[in-house]
């Protein structure tokens, strides 16, 4: 009983982020690029921000161009 209230405690943060991965899925994200310090790029995806496969980068499509965005480096993504 202790053992699965402790796995249960350590096992918190890790579940959660997993539901808000699996919930912000269709929401608008903002993707900030920044460098040295300094935002350098902001965009607004029209959906899912996806992870390139064997990859470092992100792939979404952006909301005011209708383009695919690739993008890698230094990145803040937040469900909007």
């Amino acid at each position: 009983m202790i053992v699965a209230a402790l796995m249960f405690c350590f096992s918190g943060c890790s579940f959660n982020a997993r539901m808000s991965n699996l919930t912000a899925a269709g929401h608008d994200h903002q993707v900030e690029l920044w460098s040295g310090g300094t935002n350098v790029q902001t965009w607004t995806s029209s959906g899912k921000v996806a992870t390139e496969t064997n990859s470092d980068g992100y792939f979404f499509t952006d909301k005011t161009t209708g383009k695919l965005v690739r993008v890698t480096g230094d990145l803040v993504i937040t469900t909007k």
